[in-house]
């Protein structure tokens, strides 16, 4: 449905510049060899002891000669490059599993867990580093604008998609849009609450992505906390969160939709009919929260739409 316009995805010189300063330069001098376009790169697997992996135009890849396995050396390198060398100073985004960096672009991380208090604290002996890219396509969401607007009133949509579809890149552009003004509505003040950094890219408080001119972001913040800071303090018209995972944020979702606002949000499904078979997700379909369900497809390549619903279910499109 949007390959032609996925295709076209327009990452700077600058995002590539922030990924490859990470790569030790092992790697960084094997990875600019082959000559991949950097606007189809999605990931950047590193694992100890085995092979160096990407995620490239939805497919997995690997160098061409087969010949680099990945040491503990190397993925040590990477994180203190990622970390400025003190990896101290971000305990606080390595117990969520992950660091952002400069271009939004998040370096997630797998090793020994560090338990306190029956809470995680840290990670340490970090084996594993996933690179996941942060590309802004701007225009991916045109062909499903349309959809989420009724007589020139935005509609709450909710995006389903497995890890790697585009949902993250899908929902800000929908971001940039709505907040900008679309050919349905005039802009209108978008709060985004934005907990892992990768919608506005932020880095040193920076915003990095185009979120649109009547947009204020909350970055690094918890989504539930969020959203009740947006809605006592900013008068959001619509609040756009990313990846709702737990009772606490469906309920403050639902607070804010009973505030006046619109929302826009992703989930983690395969299905419109594996989401409305979850307990936790029960209430978007019994009170008929939103009113609009975009699914992402897997395995078709990056962007691509199985189906628009209605909150009865019925595929629109």
């Amino acid at each position: 449905m949007y390959q032609n316009v996925w295709d076209r995805a327009d990452t700077n010189a600058g995002k590539k510049k922030s990924v490859f300063n990470i790569l030790p330069q092992s790697i960084r001098k094997k990875v600019e060899k082959e000559r991949f376009d950097f606007d189809r790169m999605q990931e950047i697997r590193m694992r100890t002891g085995k092979p160096l992996l990407f995620r490239y135009a939805g497919r997995e890849r690997r160098l061409s000669d087969f010949s680099h396995i990945v040491t503990a050396e190397e993925v040590n390198e990477t994180l203190q490059y990622a970390a400025n060398y003190s990896l101290y100073a971000y305990e606080q985004e390595m117990k969520q599993g992950y660091l952002t960096i400069e271009g939004g672009h998040r370096v997630g991380m797998a090793g020994q867990v560090i338990i306190e208090g029956g809470r995680v604290r840290n990670l340490r002996h970090v084996s594993s580093v996933n690179i996941r890219i942060a590309h802004e396509i701007k225009g991916c969401g045109n062909e499903t604008l349309p959809w989420l607007y009724s007589d020139g009133r935005l509609l709450s949509t909710l995006v389903i998609a497995p890890p790697g579809c585009g949902k993250t890149t899908l929902l800000r552009d929908l971001i940039r849009q709505i907040s900008n003004g679309t050919d349905w509505s005039e802009g209108q003040n978008v709060g985004v609450v934005d907990e892992r950094s990768e919608l506005g890219g932020s880095y040193m408080g920076i915003c990095q992505n185009d979120l649109g001119i009547r947009t204020d972001l909350l970055d690094a913040c918890p989504k539930a906390e969020g959203m009740m800071m947006l809605v006592r303090s900013m008068g959001p018209q619509v609040i756009a969160v990313d990846e709702i995972g737990s009772m606490e944020e469906v309920r403050m979702l639902q607070y804010a939709m009973c505030c006046g606002c619109q929302m826009i949000a992703t989930v983690h499904g395969a299905s419109y009919h594996e989401i409305r078979g979850k307990p936790m997700f029960d209430l978007f379909f019994s009170e008929k929260l939103f009113q609009r369900y975009v699914v992402m497809e897997w395995g078709k390549g990056v962007g691509r739409i199985e189906g628009i619903y209605n909150e009865q279910g019925v595929k629109l499109c």
